[in-house]
């Protein structure tokens, strides 16, 4: 039960009306209810109320009192939220009377620990007048001194009284020598002063600029997307796009899931781009994830992604194939060497072998665009695309 002072003079007691329904939650029956309410009327405490099972005691366990909740259970609690929060917990810590500033100064240590931004705790009976505070039943000296043992006991012990949000946090990992290890997404900020690229590109009527800020690797960071069209829809959703991408790559979200994930996109403007690498793009978001992709990405990535093929390896790996044992390249062309079928002929050429006699690779793109002549899905010809119903291409001859 919980004893607030009102604003003029007077107090007010207080049952949590959480109880009557958390205890009908649990099975009990209304008229059991009805006894533990008028226990605690009485008492000032649910502890030994009758028909409460010893099982349900930590469900019922408050701030303050004597079913207390243990200080650190707070500061446990509050680090599985801060990942997600942006900024501090607005919390207060509740510790008991008999906290010393060894204790204080140990909390704001394990919070600093678990991540926590800011802390505030309060000593209970720290100060002339609490807003809020427990009602204590009248008993004797002795009954009072009794209380405040058994409450020093408890908080000498994190364990004594667990309560079901403190059992919910992170705990430190005996693993690792009794380091608190604190889980969730930690953002990788880039520093004030960092190496960038700005690309120009125009895509079929609409002109505009994205530029790329780097971490010291070279590894890209953040992203800024500027169009012709400003003040448009188009202008803020492109905003909107490059706050996200740059919050995700801070993040830790790897730059070929966005590539994956946003390439091939479709919607206006769409069309022929001033890029001699890209000649095609099916929006804004296709190509620059695609010009990213070549800029940024590994040549293992964009040949599992389908933006590059075995004609496009660089001349290192080149090489280090070439210096390869023949037996390993006995098996890898063995690997790669079409089936004879039933009649012993083997079947027609794929593209691959096709290209190395001198003919051009054509490659199934499913992000390939639409023929402008006849609507059908062009294949990836080189750096260009070839349409197989009409022959039309966007730029090879």
């Amino acid at each position: 039960m919980n004893v607030k002072k009102l604003v003029g003079v007077g107090t007010m007691s207080i049952v949590n009306q959480t109880v009557p329904r958390a205890l009908k939650a649990l099975g009990y029956t209304p008229e059991q209810v009805n006894d533990i309410v008028a226990y605690i009327d009485t008492e000032k405490t649910i502890l030994g109320a009758p028909h409460l099972q010893k099982k349900h005691e930590p469900v019922f366990a408050c701030s303050m009192g004597d079913n207390a909740i243990h200080y650190t259970g707070h500061v446990k609690m509050m680090s599985a939220v801060q990942p997600f929060l942006s900024g501090a917990i607005s919390k207060t810590v509740n510790m008991p009377e008999d906290a010393t500033i060894e204790d204080i100064e140990q909390i704001h240590f394990d919070s600093w620990k678990l991540g926590l931004k800011a802390v505030a705790i309060y000593r209970d009976n720290c100060k002339v007048a609490q807003p809020l505070s427990m009602a204590k039943k009248d008993t004797g000296k002795e009954g009072a001194q009794e209380s405040r043992a058994e409450q020093a006991a408890t908080a000498g012990t994190t364990a004594a009284a667990p309560a079901t949000a403190a059992a919910a946090a992170p705990a430190p990992d005996a693993t690792l020598d009794g380091r608190i290890v604190v889980k969730g997404a930690v953002r990788r900020k880039l520093p004030k002063v960092r190496n960038g690229k700005t690309y120009k590109f125009q895509i079929a009527d609409l002109e505009g600029y994205f530029t790329v800020g780097e971490y010291e690797d070279g590894q890209p960071g953040e992203l800024f997307v500027s169009v012709s069209k400003q003040g448009s829809t188009l202008s803020g959703l492109m905003d909107s796009f490059a706050i996200s991408v740059s919050h995700g790559l801070q993040y830790g979200v790897p730059l070929k899931s966005y590539v994956n994930t946003l390439r091939g996109t479709s919607f206006a403007p769409s069309g022929i781009t001033d890029d001699a690498d890209i000649r095609t793009a099916s929006s804004i978001t296709d190509y620059i994830m695609r010009r990213l992709a070549l800029d940024y990405l590994k040549f293992d990535d964009r040949l599992e992604l389908g933006l590059a093929s075995f004609e496009d390896m660089p001349e290192a790996q080149t090489s280090l194939l070439e210096s390869a044992e023949p037996a390993v390249l006995v098996q890898a062309l063995a690997a790669d060497a079409p089936a004879q079928d039933a009649s012993g002929l083997q079947p027609t050429a794929t593209p691959a072998a096709r290209s190395k006699s001198g003919a051009k690779q054509i490659v199934q793109d499913p992000s390939a665009p639409l023929c402008y002549n006849c609507g059908n899905q062009t294949q990836r010809s080189g750096s260009c695309y070839v349409c197989s119903s009409c022959g039309s291409t966007t730029g090879c001859s």
